[in-house]
């Protein structure tokens, strides 16, 4: 297993930290026709508790 030899700065470690970022979700609409509200993408609606046309939750 590689071993750093030296010891990374302070600067170093938080410039390598600072790319570090989250992605805003992908709301897409609901496949519903009724239902159309905004949900993750490969999610079940939490509206409706559709996914891909079948019913696989119960909504909440």
């Amino acid at each position: 297993m590689a071993v750093p030899k030296r010891k990374m700065s302070r600067s170093n470690t938080r410039s390598r930290r600072a790319q570090w970022k989250t992605a805003a979700v992908h709301l897409v609409a609901c496949s519903n026709k009724a239902c159309r509200q905004p949900k993750p993408q490969h999610v079940a609606c939490p509206t409706c508790g559709q996914y891909d046309g079948r019913q696989v939750v119960q909504p909440a």
